[in-house]
């Protein structure tokens, strides 16, 4: 949800602290903070809103320092608010950054105050850096201080912590939080994500569950959670400082189809506390919001609009929620009439939509009471005017033909189906396979992935048509539209798609030798009759190619080519069916020499009507 870097250096750290900031903007943010150690004594800005108005403060009121720690925060516990911004100091002599979320603050918040301890903020985080403070009082030993302090935190974390008393030391700390150790030469840096160091290193140790980092200039020392010194690898990272480079790929739109493994995880990191989903990762409040909506309205455009199609199916099927999709341009404009307490749900990769966002202002006007966006533009307009919001954190995307995007939608959707849905009819059992699912995602994916050259080849079946069908059955027929979306929009072959149930209702007319047929066969109840539908193509000449569960029969057909997919859980089994759809939308642009990054007519983002 948030955002940390860290550094102790020989050199003033300022500068990198507030570039590692912008680099972890797409993580989502309401205010950022830094602090610095400075003749011992510490200095601290804080500002409420862009990173950028961080910096423009600190140009006016310069601060330097060789060591210090920031950091952007999205408001879990109290609003957005400046007092409410980290980093948090006690008595002056303490500070820390945050991320994760920290249960039993209650308690400790109230054992403090009556020690003493005063707080300014209303955050769980807050309750850290003064118990860090009270410990040190009795002990003397920072790092001791910080042991005793994690041992009494129930919950997950990430922290970096400085001292005045301590000048020459930065501590890291992580449980069920990612926090990564950079080693520079002749010093040290901690973030909560490698893209925010990698101006300055491309060496890593990544900290485990348990882990106390006592990091010094010249020294580093790693604690396990059973308080034994231990020694972990330095990795080196194949990645560069410019995160919108191709690097090893022809295109973008390649590129961003092989970071979804890492982007899912990135949507799923720190929401979940004891593998058990944390409402907080949608915002400030969102349990009272979820505990008083009675149904779900999805609004969304293009990409978006499919992912949302999907969700319906979940919410509806998983948990028994009410849910309506609709484009947002048609929303807006037929005087629809909105359920009670219905949750706004607006999707967007850019957050700039100007459709989706006219629509999210109409349902305001017509009464809606909340809203949640979905978005990867964490200083959007669309991100702004929602009650809430789930970052999806895939990072940039360059390319204007959605990957990365739409299956980080679709992961996000699904964690606000285990919300809501937990509060419907979705029960214990079942929320905890959903995420055992979600967790098993990336893995599944990197496992579709090595199906590459076998669809580059597939792609040839399609070098010379010019129209081609998309079948699925249920949670897949959205992905089979989304499918025949990506073909048009990058190869500018005309295709569509059809829920197979449809075949004989008209599609059907115009099967023949010259119209390849994709159709989607995941391993569910709807097998069967999607079946039938392929043997009516079959019948009638019709060239099939079918992405299927490795499980089943193979068709002995010589009109069918099968693609066989890893098995998945059904529960997410339209994410994965999405990424052979992509490779073969890309290798058949590569064979049309379309412009497979920016095609024609179109734009990344649709900020007009």
């Amino acid at each position: 949800m948030c955002g940390i870097v860290g550094g102790i250096a020989q050199r003033n750290i300022v500068p990198i602290l507030i570039e590692g900031l912008k680099r972890l903007e797409y993580r989502g943010y309401d205010s950022a903070g830094i602090a610095v150690i400075n003749n011992q004594s510490i200095c601290r800005k804080r500002e409420l809103g862009k990173v950028k108005g961080l910096e423009d403060l600190i140009k006016h009121e310069p601060i330097t320092g060789t060591i210090g720690i920031a950091h952007t925060r999205w408001a879990t516990h109290g609003k957005p608010s400046t007092d409410n911004a980290h980093p948090h100091v006690s008595r002056d002599k303490i500070a820390v950054v945050h991320n994760g979320i920290i249960e039993n603050h209650e308690n400790l918040r109230s054992s403090l105050k009556i020690s003493g301890f005063e707080f300014t903020s209303e955050t769980d985080s807050e309750v850290i850096v003064h118990q860090i403070s009270s410990a040190l009082e009795d002990t003397g030993d920072f790092l001791k201080a910080v042991k005793q302090t994690v041992k009494k935190l129930e919950g997950a974390y990430s922290l970096g912590i400085v001292s005045t008393e301590h000048p020459d030391t930065l501590i890291a700390c992580r449980k069920g939080s990612p926090l990564v150790i950079g080693v520079g030469i002749g010093e040290y840096f901690i973030a909560s994500d490698v893209a925010a160091l990698l101006p300055v290193t491309q060496r890593f140790i990544f900290l485990e569950d348990g882990d106390i980092a006592d990091i010094k200039v010249d020294e580093l020392m790693i604690y396990d959670e059973n308080d034994q010194l231990i020694s972990r690898p330095v990795i080196e990272s194949n990645l560069t400082s410019d995160s919108v480079s191709k690097g090893q790929y022809r295109h973008y739109m390649l590129k961003e189809i092989y970071e979804q493994p890492f982007a899912i995880s990135q949507t799923l990191e720190g929401r979940f506390i004891n593998n058990r989903l944390s409402d907080s990762a949608f915002g400030f409040n969102a349990n009272e919001v979820f505990d008083n909506i009675k149904s779900v309205q999805i609004l969304a455009c293009g990409t978006s609009y499919h992912a949302g199609l999907v969700a319906r199916y979940w919410f509806e099927r998983l948990a028994r929620v009410p849910c309506n999709i609709e484009v947002a341009s048609e929303f807006r404009y037929r005087e629809p009439v909105l359920a009670a307490d219905s949750l706004i749900v607006t999707i967007s990769q850019s957050g700039e939509t100007a459709d989706t966002l006219a629509a999210l202002q109409e349902a305001k006007k017509l009464g809606a009471k909340y809203s949640l966006a979905i978005c990867n533009g964490p200083e959007s307009s669309l991100v702004r005017e929602s009650d809430l919001v789930l970052m999806t954190r895939a990072g940039p995307e360059i390319g204007v033909a959605s990957t990365k995007a739409f299956t980080t939608q679709l992961t996000a959707l699904m964690l606000l189906v285990i919300a809501i849905g937990r509060r419907f009819q979705l029960t214990e059992v079942m929320e905890a396979k959903i995420t055992s699912a979600l967790f098993r995602l990336p893995r599944k994916i990197e496992a579709v992935l090595k199906l590459d050259k076998e669809i580059e080849t597939l792609a040839e079946q399609f070098a010379e048509k010019q129209h081609a069908l998309f079948l699925g059955r249920g949670s897949h027929y959205p992905i089979a539209m989304e499918g025949a979306l990506k073909l048009k929009e990058i190869s500018y072959i005309h295709a569509e798609a059809y829920p197979a149930g449809e075949l004989k209702h008209g599609p059907l007319a115009l099967i023949d030798s010259d119209m390849p047929v994709v159709t989607v066969a995941p391993n569910n109840k709807l097998l069967e009759k999607l079946k039938s539908n392929i043997q009516e193509v079959s019948a009638r000449g019709g060239q099939l190619i079918v992405f299927m569960d490795e499980t089943l029969v193979n068709s002995a057909d010589d009109n069918v080519t099968i693609i066989k997919i890893p098995e998945v859980e059904n529960e997410v089994s339209p994410i994965v069916y999405t990424i052979p759809l992509q490779l073969l939308s890309y290798y058949v642009a590569i064979l049309k020499g379309t412009d497979v990054d920016q095609p024609r007519n179109l734009a990344k983002s649709v900020t007009v009507e």
